[in-house]
């Protein structure tokens, strides 16, 4: 039985294939590419039947992943336009009916992933291959498994299915690798072995993965965990220590593929496997007599014309760095100005697409690799774009966060090394503030500055990567030939043409980048800026009011959360209101002379701090200061309280919570808080026989993971939901357990739990 599945009604509405249909495979269908062949192919066509091969993701089947591209802008605006044209079906059908008719009538799927293709049943005239991972720089094993591996299922599916379609294989104009000159169509002349490569990337997985196990790798980064997220437990260490090898592995394996792309003159790992691809498509289908015409466009832009000017589906190659120099974030780019860019719009690789899968074309061999490109015909220097870019942002400037229009520079076009220093320097500076603020004290202004730093170095680092892997693009001295392009076009008839031409001498660049691809990108950037300000709203709007809810619990920290102090502060006015005045220099000074003592322990382990100072206390009676904290130590204490922290306190109350103190510090001393909440858990301190502390805590401070272990068993026995339930906390060791609940906040907190908190998006509220 076949594994394609049909769209509703398909039988009943199509009646069944006929003669003179065509039958079309179509792999990538969900990406920029295959998007518009689908549309163009139901659009324009009415002969051609699709099954395409869409693998299922999470809860969704391919059939439903492919029906939610109707609702995308490449659909949407074929619905639009019968609407607006009064092109609308019958029985007063609206646009977006028809096309769903349409859809429904002519598209079925092919459940499967190209790495794990399912078999081929159902008879095809036409094969056409565009899936790929379009990533510039994945691991390497990454992008042999779906570039290469995915070609070669495909190519040995059809060879099993016994079938003989003509094969349309998309590829990249820059499969031939670094150049100079005229870059001609034809077959690769290249002595590298697909299967050698294919192979040697999938091991590299296994080797890098255990270098990464070796000692000495495993101990940094154990180290560099333990600086990041000491602070909320040994657990915590560890995983952040695995998440960090688990990159490192990738990392390098993107260094494998990059370098190794290199090494035998490819610009990099896509391009390379690209050309592998092409490899397995001559072995398996060419060489056992198949028909295969290679599509090969050079870098995909926004559509001239159809689905409409300026249609792009999210950024492509060029544009985060042409957004970067509108936001004013690229003063100078690696490129030679005279260097050809060599740009095609989506919809003149659409229409080679569909003349190569609909047409009567005769050109076999060498004469079926087609470059769809611009370069030969219709060349775009580097500096002629550039000079279109800065001219828009001149007249339709970005805005910056305070809405002010920002000014582009001009570029001079330095030497690559100069940028690329320029860029470093900026990166390693802003690295040292960084880890310079690191070092402050957690107030409002640091954690700003804490979070303009992060999105400098951020923002530096993506910029250098990106400039990195597409200066060989705007650097290029190589000219693609499209001699095959325009001799297919020749073939064709003008009634085809009128509807899918792919003449590229007609495009006017300077207008091109003004009036369509420019305005379609900002648009998305806008879109995108919209996005993250909406977000940025919801995470800073006031609290909404609390649902009732008797099995919800409100879990407070007490120092930097309910109170301002912390237990240094409380253990000296313990000793103000306990011991003379003529011995307050000495405990003040023993006290300083502890206090980096106090803070490295801090940092290493919150207690470790807790123990420290907690042992203060050794020799003080327990009804001594129980009878303190009910006097006037006790009334300092209430009246110390946030006033955010108390109204807070209140509304979980009201709201039916139990709301729960969880505090390191001795339990006597938090007496006078008892009334404010339904328990309040804290730290008891060992006693002998005649009420006199030891300085030894009688169980460990429930702190960091020892807090979030507690509080899994306590919701456990009290019937709590911690899915319901609500936390507050200030320190990064809070981060441990203010995850397990639903709604975490983190309150004046230090910059170790700013960055978590910013991170997974919790509220940040300032007390």
């Amino acid at each position: 039985m076949s594994n394609s599945t049909p769209s509703a009604d398909q039988s009943a509405s199509s009646g069944g294939h006929r003669d003179g249909d065509r039958r079309i495979l179509l792999t990538g269908v969900t990406g920029f590419l295959g998007q518009a062949v689908l549309r163009s192919l139901l659009e324009t066509t009415d002969n051609t039947y699709i099954t395409a091969v869409v693998r299922p993701k999470g809860s969704l089947s391919g059939l439903k992943r492919l029906e939610q591209l109707l609702r995308k802008p490449v659909f949407s605006s074929w619905a639009d336009a019968l609407d607006e044209n009064g092109q609308g079906g019958p029985d007063s059908q609206d646009g977006k009916a028809v096309v769903k008719a349409a859809f429904d009538a002519r598209v079925s799927v092919l459940e499967g992933d190209l790495t794990d293709m399912p078999a081929i049943e159902d008879p095809f005239d036409v094969v056409i291959h565009s899936a790929s991972s379009v990533s510039f720089d994945p691991p390497i094993d990454d992008a042999f498994r779906t570039n290469v591996g995915g070609a070669r299922n495909l190519y040995e599916a059809l060879l099993a299915s016994g079938q003989d379609p003509h094969v349309i294989h998309v590829s990249t104009a820059y499969v031939g690798g670094i150049a100079k000159g005229l870059r001609q169509e034809g077959s690769l002349q290249t002595d590298v072995d697909w299967r050698a490569e294919y192979q040697a990337a999938l091991d590299a997985r296994a080797r890098v993965d255990a270098e990464s196990r070796r000692p000495e790798t495993l101990r940094s980064q154990i180290r560099g965990a333990t600086l990041r997220t000491g602070r909320m437990g040994p657990k915590a260490v560890a995983s952040a220590s695995e998440e960090a090898r688990r990159a490192w592995v990738d990392e390098r394996l993107v260094d494998f593929g990059r370098t190794r792309a290199q090494s035998v003159g490819w610009t990099d790992i896509y391009t390379f496997t690209k050309a592998m691809a092409e490899q397995v498509a001559e072995e398996l289908w060419t060489a056992n007599g198949h028909r295969v015409s290679f599509v090969r466009p050079s870098i995909i832009e926004s559509a001239v014309q159809n689905p409409y000017p300026g249609w792009i589906d999210g950024y492509k190659v060029a544009d985060p760095l042409i957004m970067a120099y509108g936001r004013g974030a690229l003063p100078e780019f690696p490129g030679l100005a005279d260097s050809i860019l060599d740009v095609i719009p989506v919809d003149f690789v659409v229409n080679v697409i569909v003349a190569l899968a609909t047409q009567d074309v005769s050109r076999r061999g060498d004469d079926a690799y087609y470059q769809v490109v611009s370069g030969a015909s219709n060349p775009l220097p580097f500096h002629e774009m550039f000079t279109a870019v800065r001219e828009y942002f001149v007249e339709n400037p970005l805005e910056d966060d305070e809405g002010k229009a920002i000014e582009v520079p001009a570029w001079t076009f330095p030497a690559v090394e100069m940028v690329e220093q320029r860029f470093r320097a900026k990166e390693l500076a802003a690295k040292a503030g960084a880890t310079a603020v690191a070092y402050l004290p957690a107030t409002k202004r640091t954690r700003a500055w804490t979070s303009d730093l992060h999105k400098a170095t951020s923002g530096l680092t993506t910029l250098r990567m990106y400039i990195e892997l597409y200066r060989q693009y705007t650097k290029t001295e190589m000219v693609f030939d499209d001699a095959n392009t325009r001799a297919l076009r020749e073939e064709l008839s003008p009634e085809f043409l009128e509807g899918h031409d792919f003449d590229v001498t007609g495009i006017d660049w300077r207008e091109y980048f003004m009036t369509q691809h420019l305005p379609a990108v900002t648009d998305l950037t806008k879109a995108y800026s919209r996005a993250k300000s909406a977000q940025r709203k919801r995470t800073s709007r006031p609290a909404p009011e609390l649902k009732q809810n008797e099995n919800a619990l409100a879990v407070f920290d007490l120092d930097g959360t309910v109170l301002a102090t912390n237990i240094v502060q409380q253990y000296f006015a313990v000793v103000r209101a306990t011991r003379p005045r003529r011995s307050w220099p000495a405990e003040i000074g023993g006290l300083l002379a502890a206090v980096p003592g106090y803070l490295r322990a801090e940092k290493r382990d919150r207690s470790e701090l807790i123990r420290t100072v907690n042992r203060r206390y050794k020799g003080y009676r327990s009804d001594e200061l129980r009878s303190l904290m009910q006097g006037e130590a006790g009334r300092r204490i209430r009246a110390s309280i946030r006033p955010e922290a108390l109204e807070t306190i209140e509304r979980h109350r009201a709201a039916g919570h139990r709301t729960v103190l969880v505090s390191g510090a001795l339990d006597v001393l938090v007496e006078p808080l008892a009334g404010l909440f339904d328990e309040v858990v804290a730290t008891h301190m060992d006693e002998d026989a005649s009420g006199v502390m030891t300085g030894y805590l009688a169980t460990p401070p429930l702190v960091d993971e020892a807090r979030a272990n507690w509080l899994r068993k306590y919701a456990d026995l009290h019937g709590a939901d911690l899915a319901a339930s609500y936390g507050y906390g200030d320190s990064h060791a809070d981060a441990s357990w203010l995850e397990l609940v639903g709604s975490p906040t983190a309150v004046s907190p230090d910059l170790g739990l700013y960055g978590v908190a910013k991170k997974k998006r919790w509220q940040i509220l300032e007390w």
